[in-house]
């Protein structure tokens, strides 16, 4: 599978009204930082979201998970999508440059001196 560089992958969790969905979804590079996701599932003109190495747990049963390569889910079905972690894919540049932005700003502000 080759590999999209304009896109960065997010791992997520996906709730609809009978399952809960883990997975990942590939979203613009492009976008600004924290945007990402609203961006991908604000987008008027996009009718199913694309997630890649689905698990979809089934809600209100003990059944084990079903396991899919590749899965589209249709928008109206979609309740709530959330990152599984906040930290994106370690291959990303844009991840390195955000934990040395938060590496920067935890010194500074470990750095201050209270009142």
């Amino acid at each position: 599978m080759a590999k999209n560089i304009d896109t960065v992958p997010i791992e997520v969790c996906i709730l609809t009204a009978d399952h809960d969905i883990k997975g990942v979804v590939h979203v613009s590079k492009y976008t600004n930082t924290n945007r990402e996701l609203t961006d991908l599932l604000n987008d008027k003109e996009r009718r199913f979201l694309a997630v890649t190495n689905a698990e979809i747990y089934p809600r209100n049963s003990a059944q084990a998970p079903r396991k899919y390569n590749f899965l589209e889910i249709h928008m109206d079905y979609v309740l709530m999508v959330h990152p599984a972690t906040q930290a994106l894919f370690r291959e990303s540049g844009k991840t390195q440059e955000d934990i040395s932005r938060f590496r920067e700003l935890r010194l500074k502000l470990n750095q201050t001196k209270p009142f």
